[in-house]
């Protein structure tokens, strides 16, 4: 305990550090035209990052949820099932799942729905209706809601058996049960590890210019390519996605830290 309370204590010379980074790179682009334009042309992919990140991680969370829920199901089929999904998806590499979920399932998701909706008279679906962003967001909605799933299925089951018991002795359904007795309990075990895979997605966000999306990393790349700056731009890239993720863990820390004051 005095150790834990030591390291909360120690004086954050890490963020110093980072922070003279940032400062350096600030005056860098204030002072440099060369990493004013580089900035000025990754900053337009800053809304496509975020967008992906925010909008494949909600969906995630949503599907992994469905799916911890599964995998404590009391019916066998529904464990097995999810326990299938969630092995598979664990097993591939998520630019490997990029990939595949961009140039062979939703080719195949295309064909099943002209097949399923062609007696019906409507229009034919084509595959380069789906755009690439959009495959993206569901390639890491898949790939992240396997992960997620065994972070709410160990908070889930971290709750106490007694609380349950105690809420079904009061007469309170599943549901009820699951909403004001196990969720709010287990969501403090499950946040940070969850906040864990928030910071992971805005990085591995970046897999996304395998597809050719603009993101920062992708713009990146382009500007690379046009100004042979690699050194310059590829700073600014790093740059960028380091602020997005330190700020995002201070933010996650304060939220613990206020979650453990209120528990406490």
């Amino acid at each position: 305990m005095n150790r834990d309370r030591a390291r909360d204590g120690d004086f954050p010379w890490w963020l110093v550090i980072l922070a003279g980074v940032a400062a350096w790179a600030f005056w860098q682009v204030q002072s440099s035209a060369i990493y004013a334009q580089v900035l000025a042309t990754l900053a337009k992919g800053i809304g496509i990052t975020v967008y992906v990140t925010v909008v494949a991680f909600a969906l995630a969370a949503a599907l992994g949820l469905v799916l911890a829920v599964a995998l404590l199901s009391r019916h066998v089929v529904l464990r097995q099932a999810a326990r299938l999904y969630v092995e598979v998806v664990r097993g591939v590499p998520i630019i490997v799942l990029l990939l595949y979920v961009a140039f062979a399932a939703t080719p195949a998701a295309v064909a099943a729905w002209n097949w399923l909706t062609g007696p019906l008279g409507l229009d034919p679906l084509r595959t380069r209706d789906v755009s690439l962003l959009w495959r993206a967001v569901i390639a890491l909605t898949i790939a992240y809601s396997a992960f997620i799933a065994e972070v709410f299925r160990a908070g889930l089951e971290a709750v106490a058996r007694g609380q349950i018991e105690a809420a079904e002795a009061l007469g309170l359904s599943r549901w009820q049960q699951f909403r004001y007795i196990v969720f709010p309990q287990a969501f403090r075990t499950i946040l940070p590890p969850l906040g864990n895979d928030f910071v992971a997605m805005v990085k591995d966000s970046s897999l996304v210019s395998v597809l050719g999306v603009t993101d920062v990393t992708q713009l990146g790349k382009i500007a690379a390519a046009g100004n042979f700056r690699y050194f310059e731009t590829y700073n600014v890239v790093a740059l960028i996605y380091l602020v997005m993720t330190v700020s995002l863990s201070l933010v996650l820390r304060r939220i613990e830290a206020r979650l453990r004051l209120k528990s406490g």
